[in-house]
């Protein structure tokens, strides 16, 4: 898929495919997203790196996860989280209420826990394969 058939009317969720907590994170995304606002690309995968390359983001700066709204915007770190939240919703965009605090200090904290991934919660050999049910979520 090139970068310019992207769907322009979904957010595009770039994970770490290889991790567990992020794959438990997509998981959770995936079960919450009622509206259908997500879909989802392995940042190892050639279509990630193209995204990255596109928004011509230093990969070793964000490596987990990253929110990509094709002609609008891109998100990383806790303020990628606050709004995949935010799109959510129900009680998930309470999680919104972290934004008064500093940016330095949330993204110091999903730093930390970035950083500590593998450690904490493993590493896979290779990303995810979806489920028949789940494949249009993924993008390719």
């Amino acid at each position: 898929m090139e970068i310019s058939a992207l769907p322009k009317d979904k957010k595009i969720l770039l994970f770490d495919g290889v991790c567990n907590l992020c794959d438990s994170a997509i998981q959770f995304v995936i079960k919450h997203d009622k509206k259908d606002v997500f879909r989802f690309v392995p940042l190892q995968s050639e279509l990630g790196r193209s995204i990255i390359k596109h928004l011509g983001i230093d990969t070793s700066k964000v490596d987990s996860m990253l929110l990509y709204e094709p002609g609008v915007a891109y998100y990383y770190k806790a303020q990628a989280a606050i709004r995949i939240s935010r799109y959510m919703g129900g009680i998930y965009s309470m999680i919104g209420i972290f934004s008064v605090l500093p940016r330095g200090f949330l993204d110091w904290v999903y730093d930390y826990v970035a950083r500590n991934r593998y450690k904490w919660y493993g590493k896979k050999e290779s990303c995810m394969i979806p489920t028949p049910e789940l494949k249009a979520k993924f993008l390719e």
